[in-house]
């Protein structure tokens, strides 16, 4: 948001921009107002946008950086590490940042809550159809932003990431009204997550409520939860901005999630007769998941240990 102010707003807004605990006010605010649809049924509509939007932004970012000129210092050397052992832990770091902004776990709660089933009709035909689609579209977005992205910047690829990058390299050579629309699909991008990684919390707070009180949830009171929610993810912003430090960290310890305890469940739920082909695929795969949490927890302490980890409450970059 504060790069699309800058583009489309000019030098004529320089002299007293919004400062980034601002910016973090503004989405929030944005985000409560959104909030305030009932279920994940009602807000399919912005689902959709939000993925089209995903897409489309995912597309123009690396078409626009492979479009353009290289920077004249790029290199593709890899970085330059101490040991071996070294090279291994940050490997595994890495890894373990893949994992944790790539779970998915938005995708299957979205599909499972709004998709009917029934026991002549079960949902997870559809669902299973449903999840190969999506995550088609989600290599789509992501495997040419990696590999168009690195051909782009190499290492001088900046912490933030393709976007940032965008727009130090090409802010003058790409048009103005280009750049905006990228930036202003991303913010609509954003919004749209938010609302579908809150609606679980959204519901267990109603839930919550209704099974204490015995009576069902106002719209005065569905409001003030997640309006409550919403300032509550502003405070752990602003408090704690050095949280994407600890991201191979927090990424291996909920590996689990998505890759170990699926597998054991489905064993103890279907119960298939033991030293099957089906009993020792799960119990493989699970064990796999968990031994690579064990790694990309590893890494992820190994980066704090030997990166430092700057503790800059109420600072944010």
């Amino acid at each position: 948001m504060k790069l699309f102010f800058q583009i489309v707003c000019g030098p004529l807004c320089s002299s007293n921009p919004l400062t980034t605990v601002e910016w973090y006010l503004v989405f929030t605010s944005l985000c409560i107002v959104l909030s305030q649809l009932p279920n994940l049924n009602s807000i399919a509509g912005l689902s959709l946008v939000g993925a089209i939007t995903a897409i489309t932004y995912s597309t123009m970012v690396w078409v626009l950086s492979v479009s353009q000129q290289r920077p004249p210092t790029i290199s593709y050397e890899p970085l330059s590490v101490p040991s071996s052992s070294a090279a291994l832990f940050s490997v595994m770091n890495a890894l373990g940042i893949v994992a944790f902004a790539f779970r998915g776990h938005n995708l299957v709660l979205e599909i499972q809550a709004t998709m009917p089933s029934t026991f002549k009709n079960p949902a997870h035909v559809p669902m299973w159809r449903g999840a190969k689609v999506a995550y088609f579209f989600i290599a789509m977005c992501l495997f040419p932003v990696a590999i168009g992205g690195f051909w782009a910047y190499g290492n001088l690829m900046p912490s933030g990431g393709i976007l940032n990058a965008l727009y130090a390299f090409h802010s003058h050579s790409i048009p103005r009204g280009l750049l905006a629309l990228t930036f202003l699909l991303v913010v609509f991008n954003c919004l749209s997550s938010f609302q579908i990684y809150s609606m679980p919390a959204f519901d267990s707070f109603e839930a919550g409520y209704t099974s204490r009180t015995n009576r069902p949830c106002s719209i005065w009171v569905r409001s003030g939860f997640r309006v409550f929610y919403g300032f509550v993810s502003f405070f752990i912003g602003v408090a704690l901005p050095f949280l994407s430090s600890l991201a191979g960290l927090l990424g291996g310890l909920t590996l689990p999630v998505t890759f170990a305890y699926p597998c054991f469940m489905w064993v103890l739920i279907k119960r298939p007769p033991k030293y099957s082909f089906n009993w020792y695929f799960n119990w493989i795969l699970g064990w796999l998941g968990v031994a690579f949490s064990l790694a990309f927890s590893i890494g992820g302490i190994w980066s704090i240990v030997n990166n430092g980890l700057k503790l800059k409450f109420f600072k944010p970059n």
